[in-house]
């Protein structure tokens, strides 16, 4: 792949070609609580639908639970057995949990009702992986994938009391799709770049809002390094915000507390900028506040 296709690179070079107006007038001292599925958190800094973590800490998923309880924050789980959901879910932090799109709708639909047992506060399905990868064409870690249509999305949908969250929505199109079925969240995503020249989520991210509009949450994630990289998705319509790799020295170097303290310290980032720009609060953050470079 030559470098000018890696969509890596593409999507921080966009975050940062985002300038940001400043505003000083009538100021107040911003709130960056995030109400969410009934339940209200300190912070839209999430930690993604990350997995098999224990080769950065041991027990990386439960440690880094540990630092998201402290923190006040949403933790988003991916892969991992149902010990695993349910040590991270028995930290007490609120947990959300994405499936992949597995060949057989029955381990779908047993992974749901599991999440459900353990108390989470949302499921949803990661479709992207729906053909693997470029490398393991229609399996990832050798089990087998397979697209979904439509109707298995809102029998899905239909088997939880829990909201159904879609990860993976790079279009217009898909976020139609989503709100057709009745999902209650979607993720504006490229999986970390998953398809070379893919756009970034931002790019794309006030188009969807249009079509969602406030109906649903829409969450961002890919390439989130700083708190002023929340700051931006928040004006351009986000509700709330994933980071992963960011993550990973911090746990590494001090499990929980390296969780905790990255995400105080974006937090902070990230009031500062709602500070200088008269953003009382993340839900009246003013997209006029950003300018293109």
């Amino acid at each position: 792949m030559e470098n000018g296709g890696d969509t890596g690179v593409i999507t921080r070079d966009y975050f940062d070609s985002l300038l940001v107006e400043m505003r000083h007038i009538d100021a107040v001292e911003p709130c960056t609580q995030l109400e969410l599925y009934g339940k209200t958190f300190a912070t839209p800094v999430m930690f993604a639908a990350l997995s098999h973590l224990n080769k950065t800490h041991p027990e990386g998923m439960v440690e880094a639970a540990w630092g998201l309880k402290a923190a006040g924050a949403v933790m988003w789980v991916g892969m991992g057995d149902e010990s695993e959901l349910e040590a991270i879910t028995g930290t007490g932090a609120q947990t959300i949990k994405i499936i992949k799109p597995y060949a057989d709708n029955k381990d779908i639909f047993r992974k749901i009702e599991h999440a459900e047992k353990c108390g989470c506060i949302g499921v949803g399905m990661d479709i992207d992986h729906q053909f693997g990868s470029i490398n393991s064409w229609g399996s990832v870690l050798n089990l087998p994938m397979k697209p979904k249509t439509l109707k298995e999305i809102e029998s899905f949908v239909k088997a939880t009391s829990l909201p159904f969250i879609i990860k993976g929505v790079l279009s217009t199109v898909d976020a139609q799709k989503c709100l057709a079925a009745g999902v209650r969240g979607i993720v504006v995503s490229h999986h970390h770049g998953m398809v070379d020249y893919a756009v970034p989520p931002l790019q794309i991210l006030p188009d969807i809002v249009k079509v969602i509009g406030r109906n649903i949450p829409i969450f961002v994630d890919c390439g989130v390094e700083r708190g002023m990289d929340v700051f931006k998705a928040l004006s351009l319509g986000a509700t709330a915000v994933s980071v992963g790799r960011a993550f990973m020295e911090p746990l590494r170097l001090e499990g929980a507390a390296g969780v905790m303290k990255l995400i105080g310290t974006m937090t902070n980032e990230l009031k500062w900028a709602m500070a200088v720009t008269c953003s009382p609060d993340i839900q009246h953050i003013d997209s006029s506040l950003i300018w293109k470079k």
